[in-house]
């Protein structure tokens, strides 16, 4: 049996019944495993505690900092790299053994993880959803997430879930994927891009939203992305041209008819998210 790799593992959770024990098993190769919860009544500390993870409670004050940046500051963590993990997330066995070499000798502080997305009954292989590139292992001490001044307050919870990380060090990319499992049923699509909409629409209506072009403590590659986002809120017909970006330019028909449905919810999370964004600037909520 080969001895634990020495990296800790952050998941945070609430309520995660249904992801957790797939989630932990794929980590049992890890020193450390921490997730943070934030007073699940499902059981989801329980089953954390069964397969040996540590479990820290979490209450948010509806402020900053969220989980993530909260977690990365102040649990003690016993080893220098952490890797972050969604419990809807999954690290496969070839990406483990990366991870085991990687620590062994970093040629790097950080690396990029691409994640591959499961939808409807299969893969996400193009829809500008593969690749999914992702700052997730790391010197614990050298990333923090972006923190937008009054996307907190757009209720989309206590969690990080859009920021990226600013990253201080050298950065690199691992080889193997992640696995995603966020969007099983399109109910749950659909529950989560509510959400996700709202943070959005709260980015675009606010002046926030400038910050947002502020992307210079970002890796060049999601500095682009960002300006790129920001120009892109300028444009008319915006659901439309995010359906055409994924079915088309980001080859989403070539994923069949699950490419189809997903880039036509692209679109209307698109048209979601611009009318939120509207109608908080006519209640001078913005």
């Amino acid at each position: 049996m080969s001895a634990a790799c020495p990296i800790s593992i952050l998941i945070p959770a609430r309520n995660e019944r249904a992801n957790l024990r797939a989630c932990l098993e794929s980590c049992r190769f890890a020193a450390e495993v921490v997730v943070v919860d934030s007073g699940s009544t499902d059981g989801t500390p329980d089953i954390a505690r069964e397969f040996g993870a540590t479990v820290v409670d979490f209450k948010w004050d509806g402020r900053f900092p969220k989980k993530k940046n909260w977690a990365l500051a102040h649990v003690p963590w016993r080893h220098e790299w952490v890797f972050i993990l969604d419990a809807d997330e999954r690290i496969t066995p070839e990406l483990a053994e990366e991870l085991r070499r990687t620590v062994a000798a970093p040629e790097h502080d950080g690396y990029f993880v691409n994640r591959r997305f499961w939808f409807i009954d299969g893969w996400l292989k193009h829809s500008g959803y593969y690749p999914s590139w992702n700052i997730r292992f790391f010197r614990h001490r050298l990333g923090r997430f972006e923190q937008f001044s009054g996307a907190d307050a757009s209720g989309s919870g206590d969690n990080e879930v859009h920021e990226h990380v600013v990253f201080t060090g050298k950065l690199g990319r691992l080889r193997h994927d992640m696995d995603h499992f966020a969007f099983p049923t399109i109910d749950i699509w659909v529950e989560k891009h509510n959400r996700y909409a709202n943070w959005e629409a709260r980015l675009l209506a606010s002046p926030a939203g400038a910050d947002a072009a502020n992307t210079a403590p970002l890796d060049p590659s999601l500095a682009r992305k960002r300006r790129l986002k920001v120009l892109a809120a300028r444009l008319p017909f915006r659901p439309t041209l995010r359906f055409f970006y994924h079915y088309v330019l980001r080859r989403g028909f070539l994923d069949g008819y699950r490419g189809f449905v997903f880039c036509r919810l692209m679109g209307f999370y698109e048209f979601l998210s611009t009318a939120k964004a509207a109608e908080l600037r006519r209640s001078g909520r913005a």
